[in-house]
């Protein structure tokens, strides 16, 4: 999976779209557009980051 497709996957996975997933993660916009075009490519550790926050949060609202 290129890392174009595992950002859009992040971000349909909590049903956001870029601009909802950009003020949820402060990336900003045109950045996701880029990187989920394939125009630009995020450093590697970019999605596992993205993962991590959606996972953190996920854990703490099923905590509540």
């Amino acid at each position: 999976m290129s890392t174009a497709e595992k950002i859009r996957e992040l971000r349909e996975s909590v049903g956001e779209n870029r601009s909802e997933f950009s003020k949820h993660t402060g990336i900003p916009v045109r950045t996701l557009e880029d990187w989920e075009a394939g125009r630009r490519t995020p450093p590697e550790y970019i999605p596992r980051m993205i993962a991590y926050q959606l996972e953190l949060e996920k854990l703490k609202k099923d905590m509540n």
